[in-house]
């Protein structure tokens, strides 16, 4: 007789047929870690965490019940990331589209965002892995305690450098343009900068990534094919790969799928 599984007080017996597909997924995720394992990772990878709303009316639960469970699956992602030593992620988490949202999911967003990021700066885990974690994006559209949060966790872990963790709140690859081509104006009516000295280099040193390389890999969920303003300059030269999984249901499979997929691919960079 198959194990069996509690189901309101009782046991019943779990089908055959389920404990097969959890092996020959196992077995899977196994035999695809090893194959991860032989060839470079991204360096830098975005994702854009795209279905949690969706998630939660197919699994008949309230809108911020699905965007805890992406928090969760977050959370497993920056581990998945670690075993693999990818050493820079960057996660979407609210764009400047998403503040037309109605009120109550955006109030209880920032309260997520509020939490997630003060548990940051005592996280064992970020600590032992010296990982700095920062924020990118419009401050001045968040609230006043998440922008206090958002110090706490960047104070926190300002001195590490072995990984990088970037949160982009408030963020809008468009706005980001905006507002780098603003500071570059400024530049030039002060004198300190000529209009013929702006090029690519001089653009990207005025962005919220500045001091960083540019993604190598995007994965999107939900089976949306679009970038939806998300690092619209870095993305120039990016994989992209996009997965039909809704972001609370990724899989460490999934993911890994997602990291295969793009070291399979030849990069040419415009040759």
């Amino acid at each position: 007789m198959p194990p069996a599984e509690p189901r309101n007080g009782k046991t019943r017996p779990v089908p055959l047929s389920s404990l097969v597909g959890d092996a020959l997924r196992g077995l899977t995720e196994k035999r695809l870690l090893e194959l991860v394992r032989t060839e470079p990772v991204p360096r830098h990878l975005a994702i854009i965490m795209d279905g949690n709303r969706r998630f939660a009316r197919s699994h008949g639960l309230g809108v911020q019940d699905g965007h805890a469970r992406g928090r969760d699956t977050l959370e497993e992602l920056l581990n998945w990331c670690l075993e693999l030593e990818i050493r820079i992620l960057t996660v979407y988490a609210l764009s400047t589209e998403n503040l037309v949202r109605p009120a109550e999911e955006l109030d209880g967003l920032m309260a997520l965002f509020d939490r997630a990021l003060r548990d940051i700066a005592t996280d064992e885990r970020v600590h032992r892995h010296r990982i700095r974690v920062r924020v990118i994006g419009n401050r001045a559209l968040l609230p006043a305690p998440v922008r206090e949060a958002v110090d706490i966790a960047e104070s926190a872990t300002s001195g590490y450098d072995a990984y990088r963790y970037n949160v982009a709140l408030g963020y809008g690859g468009r706005d980001e343009i905006v507002q780098a081509i603003r500071e570059l104006a400024r530049e030039v009516r002060a004198g300190t900068l000529q209009p013929e000295e702006i090029d690519s280099a001089k653009v990207a040193q005025h962005l919220y990534t500045a001091d960083l390389p540019d993604p190598d890999l995007i994965l999107r969920t939900s089976g949306e094919e679009r970038i939806s303003n998300f690092l619209l300059w870095q993305s120039a030269y990016s994989e992209l790969y996009f997965s039909d999984v809704l972001w609370p249901g990724l899989t460490r499979l999934e993911f890994l799928r997602a990291i295969r997929t793009f070291q399979l691919r030849r990069r040419r960079f415009g040759e």
